[in-house]
């Protein structure tokens, strides 16, 4: 099973655009990181930029309406996310505890949909959607 395991970082709603991290910080999640991999169970890690620098396409009444970041009804705002593959919420849960998060940080948990989840009328008309590495790939 695949999980995805989100950052959620207190004030990053609202953070500026500049990307200042405290070294040590990074050396501590860089470790966590390693661990991930040297468990074998990394399968994608990435930070994302403030919403300050991002864009929002909502589609309102059926058309797309772009809105420029920061987002002022925002209360909460991923700061990046781990792809990892465990057997088991649990097993997941147990990784993210391990994370040297701060007091302000939240991860949420939430498992990554899989072909094999979906009926057979479902996974016929994905059928050919070729997305490389994810559960969507069906030749």
């Amino acid at each position: 099973m695949r999980f995805m395991m989100l950052m959620i970082p207190g004030g990053y709603e609202s953070a500026g655009p500049e990307l200042d991290l405290p070294v040590d910080d990074v050396e501590k999640m860089m470790a966590y990181n390693q661990s991930l991999v040297d468990a074998g169970i990394l399968r994608g890690a990435e930070g994302l930029h403030p919403p300050a620098v991002g864009k929002r396409v909502s589609f309102k009444g059926g058309k797309p309406l772009i809105t420029d970041g920061p987002f002022a009804e925002s209360k909460e705002a991923l700061g990046g996310f781990w792809i990892i593959e465990v057997g088991s919420l649990e097993e997941a849960t147990a990784w993210a505890a391990r994370c040297p998060a701060q007091e302000n940080e939240v991860i949420e948990i939430r498992r990554l949909q899989e072909m094999e989840d979906f009926s057979s009328e479902v996974q016929e008309v994905a059928r050919g959607l070729d997305l490389e590495g994810s559960g969507w790939s069906r030749a």
